[in-house]
């Protein structure tokens, strides 16, 4: 991971460079619109990237923060930068289904045991080129991943796929709706805010979210059986408007490109796996049911479907995708080195 710890690093010395410039009213105040709830981890990690750009920027740039939806719907913020309702969004790419196709490699089954490495990991693909035509309308400033993905039931443990037959399992996204088939459920799309809701009034019977998740929305009050297994990591995209950007002057572009990429992107999905630590202790006080796939996605009971479905993926987004998952392996590596 030394990877990982130098980006981190550099970061962190980045915080108290700011650029040299006088104290001056702002000059551009940007609405960061996002969907986590004001009190979530998440929204911390929001705030320290606005509070680093308003420093770097000498007070320049102001940052304004708006979670919980009160800008624009969870499926509606990527659309909200683009349209200048919102300077700068945090969502996920699935919530719009075929827009990011080659971004969503990264949510196939076991690609990365952490949000630290899924994201360094995603985050080169875009550095790279590999995925960042996916992007043209808006000016991406990074992406990453939760951790694993996880199943959690309401009275129903689930240990083997069998146990999921019939079952309405909450999905994010089109990919993870494809292993949730395989696998025997029926998957419900939403996004992460709309999950308690439905589980309180029995509309699904579980959903999928990492650890992060159970905690930022509130499911260790409803959901008493998490099933651990590496199930999908999904994509995350912290973006700008791209005339709010090239409006900006070339020092100010400077301080907005410097809390741009891997750094940024490992330091978020490092924030992840820490509030996945949170979320497991939490439904462990509560004497929540855990039950862990040994193995996970490469034991035998579901390692087949799984396989299955990834296939399917990669065979109906072309060549390259497939390309994009073959490379995986080695940027895994280096992201660990």
């Amino acid at each position: 991971m030394k990877r990982i710890t130098s980006v981190l690093i550099a970061a962190t010395i980045g915080l108290f460079a700011p650029i040299q410039n006088a104290q001056a009213a702002a000059e551009f105040n940007l609405r960061f619109a996002h969907f986590w709830p004001p009190q979530a981890g998440m929204s911390q990690q929001f705030k320290a990237w606005g509070d680093a750009v308003e420093k770097d920027s000498n007070g320049r740039i102001k940052v304004e923060m708006y979670p919980s939806q009160t800008l624009a719907k969870a499926p509606k913020i990527y659309d909200a930068v683009v349209s200048s309702i919102a300077d700068v969004g945090a969502t996920v790419q699935g919530y719009t289904a075929n827009r990011f196709p080659l971004s969503q490699v990264i949510e196939l089954p076991g690609i990365a045991e952490s949000g630290a490495l899924g994201s360094c990991v995603f985050q080169t693909l875009l550095d790279q080129g590999d995925i960042a035509d996916e992007y043209s309308e808006t000016h991406p400033l990074f992406v990453f991943t939760h951790g694993p993905g996880m199943i959690h039931t309401k009275g129903t443990a689930v240990k083997t796929p069998e146990d999921l037959k019939g079952l309405l399992i909450r999905r994010p996204t089109a990919v993870v709706a494809d292993l949730l088939t395989g696998l025997g459920s029926q998957p419900v799309g939403m996004p992460a805010p709309q999950i308690y809701q439905s589980m309180s009034r029995g509309v699904i019977d579980g959903a999928t979210l990492p650890w992060e998740g159970v905690k930022s929305f509130r499911l260790n009050e409803l959901a008493d059986n998490h099933t651990d297994i590496n199930l999908y990591t999904l994509a995350f995209v912290v973006t700008m408007n791209k005339g709010t950007y090239e409006s900006m002057p070339a020092d100010l572009r400077q301080v907005i490109d410097k809390n741009s990429g891997l750094a940024w992107a490992v330091k978020t999905g490092q924030l992840m796996d820490e509030q996945d630590k949170v979320g497991l202790a939490q439904a462990k006080e509560l004497g929540h049911t855990i039950t862990t796939i040994e193995g996970g996605v490469e034991n035998p009971a579901w390692k087949g479907v799984l396989e299955q479905a990834t296939e399917n993926y990669l065979s109906q987004n072309g060549a390259t995708a497939r390309s994009i998952y073959e490379k995986i392996p080695a940027l895994s590596k280096n992201c660990r080195n």
